[in-house]
């Protein structure tokens, strides 16, 4: 399965424009959400090929990426005259990338799409690497297919318009990828200053972030081995927002993350001795910048059950990605509950 090409644009409607020529569609659908047809949109119809093109908008935020949502957007391209042979654009976060490239893949069996990712998480994560799909029945993603997206692209200034819960959401995502890599750029991550925003070195960061991601899908396209290390900080920190939405307090999906990465790091050191000093700066990290999740030990069990069921589970054990140290991955991992309890301890510690 080729995967798509992802580029950091110095002009997003140029790139734009010459990744619609390569792919010469019937039609073109822009899938944007409330806040990126305000904020983004405009400057995307720029693009003299997007003239007289269909917008198809739905619901913000990760509770809208749902069976319902979809249903709209098949909805829309099939009264709209949508072939094999048109093309949709995801112009947005995570949640429209998921989402988007999903309808595309499924409608008609599958029509091209192209990624335009709007904020720092979704270009670090969701934009790349060919994984679609919605929630459902309260899990994450719990529904998709692989299918990459023909093009990704990239603009930085975009996340301009982001808040800065946004900025450390997508950070979160940066921190796991360096993690997996090496010491060095797990020091270069950790430099980034969290309170004074610098987009350019924001960008450089970025794209090395993204070539991680990239070399590993490249070998492991269908997640059947190396390409699990992307899921370091996931088992514990899907469920973690999966409890959120369930409790009314959703959190924001790099914020679980850090979380899960703390939780992780920590059954890391239980069973390979995943240096501790690692731990403690990414909890001070943490705890400045994420502050704590508010979990309940009454909440133990829910929290595991949401864990056995995680796609990434094989068999009736949970799955973790460990390190025994940074770039030092180890897949396929297990635990006992006592392992993961005491790992929610640590979670909790201080709160």
């Amino acid at each position: 399965m080729k995967q798509s090409k992802t580029k950091i644009c110095r002009n997003v409607t140029e790139d734009l424009d010459e990744a619609i020529g390569n792919i010469k569609p019937e039609s073109i659908y822009i899938l944007t959400d409330f806040n990126t047809r305000k904020y983004c949109l405009p400057r995307m119809l720029q693009s003299k090929k997007l003239q007289g093109c269909h917008i198809i908008t739905v619901a913000d935020g990760d509770e809208n990426k749902n069976i319902d949502s979809t249903l709209h957007i098949w909805e829309y391209l099939s009264r709209n005259g949508a072939t094999r042979k048109s093309l949709m654009i995801n112009v947005g976060g995570g949640m429209i990338t998921d989402m988007g490239g999903f309808a595309a893949s499924t409608f008609k069996r599958g029509v091209d799409y192209i990624n335009v990712s709007t904020s720092l998480l979704g270009a670090v994560d969701a934009a790349t690497g060919g994984k679609t799909g919605v929630n459902f029945l309260g899990y994450k993603n719990e529904i998709g297919v692989f299918s990459p997206a023909k093009s990704v692209l990239i603009d930085v200034d975009f996340f301009r318009t982001l808040d800065i819960p946004n900025i450390r959401s997508g950070y979160a995502e940066m921190v796991k990828h360096a993690l997996i890599d090496t010491r060095r750029e797990w020091d270069n991550i950790l430099s980034f200053d969290l309170d004074t925003i610098d987009f350019d070195r924001l960008k450089t960061l970025l794209a090395a972030s993204i070539q991680i991601k990239e070399r590993i899908v490249e070998q492991d396209p269908k997640e059947e081995n190396i390409r699990k290390a992307l899921n370091l900080g996931h088992t514990f920190g899907h469920a973690f927002e999966s409890l959120s939405y369930r409790t009314g307090k959703p959190v924001l999906h790099g914020y679980a993350v850090m979380w899960g990465l703390l939780c992780e790091l920590y059954l890391s050191h239980i069973k390979l001795d995943f240096p501790k000093e690692d731990i403690l700066r990414l909890k001070n990290l943490a705890r400045e910048y994420y502050g704590v999740f508010p979990l309940d030990c009454k909440q133990y069990d829910e929290t595991l059950e949401l864990m056995t069921h995680d796609k990434k589970n094989e068999s009736d054990e949970i799955n973790f990605t460990l390190l025994a140290g940074v770039g030092d991955i180890r897949i396929n991992q297990t635990a006992t509950k006592d392992e993961i309890t005491e790992c929610l301890d640590f979670l909790r510690d201080g709160q």
